[in-house]
């Protein structure tokens, strides 16, 4: 090791071109994750393995020894070439190179090298096999891209806050983050508006979304078409023994009351897919229903699968027009004008008037006569039911 360790000095030198030795460089430090290989110089106080050691061990720095026949021949001829007092300043470089690559600082740096070196190498040949001690990732570290070397979680000191604090945090952080999305981008939305044009007679089929509102259901891919009939066979030319065919085909799909034949789809995984199959499957039965060679004549219309429903009509007679208004409104003109002669010849009854006669038809009764027996009859009752409580008693 130290003839590698002076051959490296030696190489670093030849690049000097025998100048003053530059600065160091800043140590690098190492990083957290170790191996376990043995240090470029490692001594012990006991070299018999026999012998327990006595404490750690302690690494020595062995001293600087030239010798020419560590050199290769290039070396050793632009030794040789050289002055005695270059020789002299020349082993002096190489003295203080030999110093710093043997120093704790290089020494650490050399050994993180190698430690990433190793690491890279298992991680890109997993053939090989090297003994690398994994720290065990703490609860805060899961998921990370460098678990290993952030190590285990600190210990809890009972200054933080619960699961069910943080599930509120979290909660109030996606409240907010959606009033942020209603306040800043949802008015952007105004410019990209587009005023309501319903369907043209160009455009007879009729498509039916379902949407859960960013939620994933298996009712979403669902699609409903309705077309009526008569509109199809204007925009297809289609004759009427034609369409009769396709509602023949279309068969407990078609609605006789309406006269409009609704399908879904849901087969495939997408809207998009689910829409074009059912569109395909229209040109399929306009296709069929124009084809001359079977027009289904001996097959009779079916419609026992829909239930008609019933239907109360109003009666004709009962219709309000302008010629039963007018003998409404005439007739309760002749009910007014009877009115005002019944009472004009006394022959209405009016009842607050009757009510009056006989009230003045009856006796007069002294009142203080009348309040006085009541007094009396009352003070009878009460006298009375004193006499049943004393019984009873």
């Amino acid at each position: 090791m130290a003839a590698t360790i002076n051959r490296l000095s030696y190489i670093a030198l030849r690049h000097t071109s025998r100048t003053p030795a530059r600065r160091k460089p800043l140590p690098i430090p190492c990083p957290s994750r170790q191996f376990h290989i043995s240090p470029i110089h490692r001594a012990r106080e006991d070299t018999d393995e026999s012998s327990e050691p006595s404490g750690p061990s302690k690494r020595i720095r062995e001293p600087f020894k030239f010798s020419i026949n560590d050199l290769d021949s290039d070396q050793r001829a632009a030794y040789n070439a050289l002055t005695p007092e270059e020789r002299i300043q020349w082993r002096e470089e190489a003295k203080q190179m030999h110093d710093y690559m043997t120093s704790p600082e290089v020494e650490s740096i050399l050994q993180g090298e190698a430690s990433n070196a190793a690491y890279e190498t298992a991680r890109e040949s997993p053939h090989v096999e090297i003994n690398i001690p994994r720290i065990k990732p703490g609860l805060m570290a899961m998921g990370e891209v460098e678990e290993q070397e952030s190590g285990e979680d600190e210990e809890f000191e009972g200054d933080d806050i619960t699961a069910l604090g943080h599930g509120e945090l979290e909660q109030h952080r996606e409240m907010r983050e959606y009033a942020r999305i209603a306040a800043w981008e949802m008015p952007l939305l105004s410019k990209l508006a587009k005023p309501f044009s319903p369907p043209s007679m160009d455009s007879p089929l009729r498509f039916r979304y379902t949407t859960y509102m960013g939620e994933t259901h298996p009712a979403s891919k669902k699609i409903v078409l309705e077309f009526c009939t008569r509109d199809l066979q204007n925009l297809t030319s289609l004759t009427e023994a034609q369409r009769i065919k396709l509602i023949k085909l279309v068969g407990p799909r078609y609605n006789p009351e309406t006269d409009i034949v609704k399908m879904s789809s849901e087969m495939f995984e997408t809207q998009a897919q689910n829409k074009r199959y059912l569109g395909d499957l229209v040109d399929t039965l306009i296709a069929e229903a124009k084809n001359g060679e079977d027009m289904f004549e001996d097959v009779p219309l079916d419609f026992r699968h829909h239930r008609f429903k019933r239907r109360a009509e109003f009666p004709e007679g009962w219709k309000l027009n302008q010629e039963r208004m007018e003998r409404l409104e005439e007739g309760r003109q002749k009910r007014l004008v009877g009115e005002r002669q019944r009472e004009e010849e006394g022959r209405v009854v009016v009842g607050s008037q009757i009510i009056e006669e006989a009230m003045q038809a009856l006796p007069v009764r002294d009142e203080s006569k009348v309040l006085l027996e009541a007094q009396q009859g009352r003070r009878g009752k009460l006298v009375k039911g004193r006499g049943k409580q004393r019984a009873l008693r």
